[in-house]
């Protein structure tokens, strides 16, 4: 057996002390993390939701028409916008992109009866329509991310004739796959149970079950490395802004969380176009239009075996994949990210929004 070294383990023993002092020194002068910090402007309201139209910081020409932005209900949308310098919202600026983006807010009791028609046939297709009015565009871009891709996947399906083009990141439609816990776990969920203990179901409940998916990675390791960049006032800022995202998890209203479980999760509907919204069915072949879909290969909250099959199931022609060699995460905020892939997006997007559509309406109808 090697012999310590008492100085060197003294050593380092100081080493570690003062890493430790200079951490405190650090984490006492931060009065307040910035995130969100893209200047934007409110431009509707209704209840708890918010729609925001960012302030354009492109030199190149603006994308003539607008792109709307819907993200997840059970977290906040300003991972996007995490800190500047990763923020794939101010990437997608500086190409050119004129963005809104929709904040869904935090529901509480009054709101435990809304359903996912609510917020598709309502709140989104509200923001859609206020989008069209203020560009003087009659089809606008979507990019739906995570379950907010799934919300856009049903809305295009639905409003075929409002949407221009439809992006998808880290989007679940394929809910039958067995890769990645939360699928196999969601199975066996009773979410009637649940939204008649909670009627808005704790923010809190839902995020400690995405860490034990992968606890030591989630809930561990990432502390340890924290521990070894205390010194690095830059460092120490990033993790606390992953940390106030991850920990601000909205409720979620029961009765779309009850109708999300069960007919996606549970009975996987959606894929299989007998997934019915507001009495209509949803029929994927309906989605026309062109169609990027963008998956993380280390996915694990949302595996590409859940977001692949979107392209087979839909009736676009123009369609193309994006596979990003990272996680669920990471496909916003990683430096290979910001590099290849939010400017492929918005190229792609620039590429097929060269003009305004409220001219081509009244021709295609008057050949009906």
């Amino acid at each position: 057996m090697m012999a310590m070294d008492p100085v060197k383990t003294m050593e380092e023993a100081l080493d570690y002390q003062k890493k430790l002092l200079q951490g405190m020194e650090t984490m006492l002068s931060i009065e307040e993390v910035d995130v969100d910090v893209t200047p934007k402007e409110l431009v509707y309201a209704e209840d708890k939701m918010k729609l925001y139209h960012y302030v354009s910081t492109s030199k190149k020409k603006i994308c003539p028409i607008p792109t709307l932005i819907t993200y997840a209900l059970v977290n906040r949308q300003y991972m996007m916008d995490l800190q500047q310098d990763r923020s794939v919202i101010r990437n997608w600026l500086d190409q050119g992109l004129d963005l809104y983006i929709i904040d869904w807010g935090y529901p509480d009791q009054l709101d435990k009866y809304l359903t996912m028609e609510d917020y598709i046939d309502g709140y989104m297709n509200t923001a859609v329509d206020v989008v069209r009015k203020k560009s003087g565009c009659d089809q606008i871009n979507l990019l739906g991310v995570c379950q907010g891709g799934t919300f856009s996947v049903i809305y295009a399906a639905l409003y075929p004739e409002k949407v221009n083009s439809l992006v998808t990141m880290v989007t679940p439609v394929d809910f039958s796959v067995e890769e990645g816990l939360l699928n196999v776990w969601s199975k066996h969920v009773d979410p009637g149970a649940l939204v008649a203990a909670h009627g808005v179901i704790p923010g809190d409940l839902l995020n400690m079950g995405f860490l034990m998916l992968r606890p030591f990675q989630l809930a561990l390791d990432k502390y340890v490395g924290f521990m070894e960049n205390l010194d690095n006032p830059d460092v120490v800022q990033n993790f606390l802004r992953m940390e106030k995202w991850i920990f601000d998890s909205p409720g979620q209203a029961g009765g779309a969380f009850q109708q999300f479980i069960t007919d996606l999760f549970q009975e996987n509907l959606l894929i299989q176009n007998r997934f019915k919204l507001g009495g209509r069915e949803v029929d994927l072949k309906q989605i026309t239009m062109p169609l990027l879909n963008v998956f993380a290969e280390q996915d694990h909250l949302v595996p590409p075996a859940s977001s692949r099959p979107l392209n087979e199931a839909v009736g676009s022609r123009d369609k193309e994949m994006i596979s990003f060699p990272g996680g669920h995460i990471g496909i916003y905020v990683s430096t290979k990210s910001q590099k290849e892939v939010a400017p492929a997006i918005a190229r792609w997007l620039m590429e097929r929004s060269g003009e305004k559509k409220e001219e081509k309406t009244p021709a295609k109808q008057k050949k009906k």
